[in-house]
């Protein structure tokens, strides 16, 4: 007991000298104690604040005070002034200046010298306008006109006309009553084989285009929640670079088309008054109205489809392969090829699906007479009058591509 009771009063004595000593510290530093003096232990937030602010302002926490602020380059009043050159120098590797002069509508530059390339300078292109698109940097207005207006109004119009088609044809059904063929009376050559050879070269040739192009434009709505993205990916660029191989050949076999039928293309009588009624397809007898070798309506398909809205077509596909010589390239040039070559080929398809619904399914014996190339005098007389009145009178050739010794050998042949 002795023992411990020397033990206690040692440890009590001890922690009373501790207490005395800080007490005796915290008195020195209120008094302003020198620097050489000991530290005074830390008891609250508020010894962390310089001596000035424990006392100096009543009432302030030294979290409400704003730390001092250095000045810098973006104090200067013409700081939001500066050309990209000038902020360059005192912010390296700050480009607002030019991304917002690039907001406004400046075009944008970049080191390359454009000796390189037509554009290797240009980073943004300067602001323009393109019909349906509001005042902006060119690439943008592209954008704006082809996911605005190109692909949903061009996708609905393609779907109206096919939908068209097809309510046609259930409620009315093939247009004429006699097939090409299997009508009796003389056999007519109605298409040379240089001429069926020529219309089936531009026929395969526009299909694949067709399809090929209407799968890179609406195949990822279509498509690809089917397909897959791996799978999607390698159709559109097999389609592609198929695109691209059919499109000289369409272009050529579309010209050889335009100038072997051109002369029965020009209108002739009878063929406002056969528009006016649309051929009497619509009569409740069926009897088509008298025509020539084609009529309106093919007529029409020729000049506005073929020749207008084809050679647009055409010009416009072959700016974007780049096959026209001594055309500088650059993206202003690309993009308007592009919009120009898909509201042509849109068009197009719209009107030539007319053209091959009427020369399939839609009227009899129209498929046989291209793949055959003759037609009987019934079949004649009854959709291009006209044009069977010419034969008989002897003004138009019955057999165009054969001599008339063996012309009468085929009479009355009929075709494998």
């Amino acid at each position: 007991m002795p023992r411990s009771t020397e033990l206690l009063g040692g440890l009590l004595l001890g922690l009373a000298a501790l207490v005395v000593s800080g007490g005796a510290a915290g008195q020195a530093a209120q008094q302003g104690q020198s620097a050489g003096s000991p530290a005074a232990p830390v008891r609250s937030m508020e010894d962390l604040a310089p001596p000035a602010q424990q006392g100096g302002i009543q009432g302030q926490n030294i979290f409400d005070v704003k730390p001092e602020v250095k000045p810098d380059a973006s104090s200067d009043p013409d700081y939001m002034k500066q050309s990209n050159a000038e902020r360059n120098k005192v912010q390296p590797g700050n480009s607002g200046p030019m991304w917002h002069a690039i907001a406004r509508g400046v075009e944008g530059y970049s080191s390359l010298p454009k000796s390189q390339a037509p554009e290797a300078g240009i980073l943004i292109q300067p602001p323009v306008q393109y019909p349906g698109s509001r005042m902006t940097t060119a690439g943008e207005a592209w954008r704006q006109v082809r996911n605005n207006w190109l692909i949903p109004y061009g996708g609905a119009l393609v779907l109206i006309a096919l939908g068209a088609l097809a309510i046609f044809y259930f409620s009315r059904g093939p247009i004429g009553h006699h097939d090409a063929v299997g009508g009796g009376g003389r056999r007519i050559e109605r298409f040379t084989p240089f001429e069926r050879s020529a219309h089936w070269a531009n026929a395969i040739a526009f299909s694949i285009l067709a399809i090929s192009g209407l799968v890179m434009a609406f195949g990822k709505f279509f498509l690809l929640p089917v397909l897959g993205g791996a799978l999607y990916g390698w159709l559109t660029y097999a389609l592609k670079n198929l695109h691209n191989f059919a499109g000289p050949v369409f272009a050529v076999s579309l010209v050889i088309v335009l100038i072997t039928f051109v002369r029965d293309e020009f209108p002739q009588s009878g063929d406002l008054r056969w528009m006016l009624k649309l051929g009497g397809v619509f009569r409740k007898s069926g009897q088509e109205l008298p025509a020539h070798r084609f009529n309106a309506g093919e007529k029409v398909v020729f000049w506005i489809g073929a020749f207008v809205l084809g050679l647009i077509a055409v010009a416009s596909g072959l700016v974007m392969d780049h096959l026209i010589p001594n055309l500088v390239y650059d993206r202003g040039t690309m993009q308007i090829a592009h919009m120009v070559h898909a509201v042509a080929t849109v068009l197009m398809m719209t009107l030539f699906a007319l053209h091959i619904y009427l020369g399939t399914i839609g009227y009899r014996g129209a498929y046989t007479a291209m793949r055959h190339g003759y037609v009987d005098e019934a079949w004649a007389q009854e959709h291009h009058a006209y044009w069977h009145e010419d034969i008989k009178a002897g003004r138009i050739a019955a057999h165009r591509s054969q001599p008339p010794a063996a012309a009468g050998d085929v009479e009355t042949a009929r075709p494998a």
